[in-house]
């Protein structure tokens, strides 16, 4: 394994218990982070970036002790934050030497040729000389991902990488994690975004309340949903009550009323028939039935 988490903990000052013994193995590979808002996953990401000390348990990446060995660490590793920001005084192609610099490429004509291929990769060589400030909101997130990638780094870890991007912007930045991921590094993507997910990853963990609720493949959690899920037409009058007593993950009206596919262990209404689960539909299953934690938003 790339890295072992072992019995983390993490309690702030104000008594919060972010993350409660933490225990989990990541191999080399995309590895999906899962959970909704305030679940714990920057928590988890801003201690695997050495940006925060857990208050007990221990990390070790690729060899190294994250906890003793910080500086070591950080060398090996790439990250992306939810809130990037850019130096608005930095051109795009300037901002990606500034950032190479710091990750320790000292020498200036091994540094231009990295930065001018990493520009290529990302299609982002082109507006090379627009400031990053300027840059669109798909641009920025694969001008982020340059930034993470460009020491070459063993690990990549990347926090709520596509949310706010366009459909065309979120295939195109999973794809280029998909890339990193073929030359066996190991990419962490945390997310609440299902689709994320189960478009890139092999092996995914679901974190909520600061626990982990399951570890394995996004095929093992969609199969724990099989015989849970339904689709049913239903008239306008049905839905809302169908709606208090079922989690409803999908509604598209129809000339009869509403399409509807709802997650539960038993038949919801009489038209209902039984429906291949995706990844969402186990999220909701999980969350609900496993967990007991899946409330009406």
């Amino acid at each position: 394994m790339s890295i072992i988490i072992k019995d983390v903990n993490k309690i702030y000052p104000n008594g919060n218990h972010a993350l409660k013994n933490i225990n989990l193995e990541i191999p080399p590979g995309m590895f999906g982070l899962l959970g909704p808002n305030g679940a714990g996953k920057s928590t988890l990401i801003r201690i695997l970036v050495a940006l925060m000390e857990p208050t007990s348990g221990s990390i070790e990446m690729y060899g190294c002790n994250l906890l003793k060995e910080r500086e070591q660490a950080r060398r090996i590793i790439g990250y992306l934050p939810q809130d990037f920001r850019f130096f608005a005084q930095y051109k795009t192609y300037e901002f990606l030497d500034y950032a190479a610099c710091l990750s320790g490429m000292n020498n200036r004509k091994e540094r231009k040729n990295a930065v001018d291929k990493m520009l290529e990769s990302v299609g982002l060589y082109d507006v090379r000389d627009r400031y990053a400030n300027r840059l669109s909101g798909g641009m920025k997130r694969r001008l982020g991902i340059a930034q993470a990638l460009i020491h070459d780094p063993k690990v990549i870890i990347v926090d709520e990488p596509t949310t706010g991007l366009d459909p065309e912007e979120r295939i195109r930045f999973r794809n280029l994690l998909s890339k990193a991921s073929g030359n066996n590094v190991t990419i962490i993507l945390s997310t609440h975004i299902v689709g994320d997910i189960s478009s890139s990853c092999n092996m995914m963990t679901l974190l909520n309340k600061g626990e982990l609720g399951f570890i394995g493949s996004p095929e093992e959690i969609i199969n724990e949903a099989k015989g849970s899920v339904w689709r049913a037409i239903i008239p306008e009058d049905e839905f809302q009550i169908i709606n208090d007593k079922f989690p409803v993950v999908s509604t598209i009206p129809v000339a009869q009323g509403w399409e509807i596919q709802v997650v539960s262990k038993e038949k919801p209404c009489e038209s209902a028939e039984p429906y291949e689960p995706n990844l969402e539909h186990a999220y909701v299953y999980y969350m609900e039935n496993k967990l007991n934690l899946w409330t009406k938003g």
